[in-house]
């Protein structure tokens, strides 16, 4: 996509969500080409991008609260600080991405990839995070209250220091783990996992 033309939709988006609906566009951003885009901070609320092609982009601060992002590739996308709450990341790919501090509440990820992706600070709460590959992630101080992780691939992750309060463990892969400081209060945990 030209930059004129995605420079379009996301100001007709920004009208859209600035007058309730009544002026502007929804952006239509399904399976398009958006590999390395400079999206910072810009304004995707309940946007569609299922499909779309975010490697590499630049994503830091964007507010993406219930976009559509189904199948998507933002894997190495930069989603520092990005808000991601309701957000639907069903099969998408966030493999190495960096969700420093970033807003995941209530996302559904189920069956994603976020091997080694970087969630230091993130919050998940009630998060649907089930089957999701989280292989060698580093969820470091992360808040996943209330998450769903069943059946949830943690092999070599980083849980250090995380909120695991009446998280959903159950079935979750966590061989090698760390979960150095890790509250685990009401978490229903693997039957192996409790040993690993």
């Amino acid at each position: 996509m030209q930059t004129e033309e995605l420079q379009k939709v996301l100001s007709d988006h920004a009208l859209y969500q600035d007058s309730g609906g009544k002026e502007g566009a929804i952006a239509e951003l399904h399976n398009v080409d958006l590999r390395g885009a400079d999206l910072s901070g810009a304004n995707l609320i309940n946007a569609n991008l299922r499909g779309s092609n975010l490697c590499g982009a630049n994503l830091r601060g964007t507010k993406l609260i219930g976009a559509k992002l189904c199948g998507a590739d933002l894997s190495f996308t930069s989603l520092c600080g990005a808000n991601l709450s309701d957000a639907s990341l069903i099969l998408a790919d966030l493999s190495g991405a960096n969700l420093f501090c970033a807003s995941l509440d209530r996302a559904n990820l189920r069956d994603a990839n976020l091997r080694g992706a970087d969630l230091r600070d993130a919050t998940l709460r009630y998060a649907n995070l089930s089957r999701v590959n989280l292989g060698g992630a580093c969820l470091y101080r992360a808040n996943l209250n209330c998450a769903k992780l069943n059946r949830a691939k943690l092999c070599e992750a980083n849980l250090s220091n995380a909120n695991l309060i009446d998280a959903d463990l159950t079935n979750a892969k966590l061989n090698d783990a760390n979960l150095d400081g890790a509250d685990l209060r009401g978490a229903k945990m693997p039957e192996i996992g409790k040993a690993a």
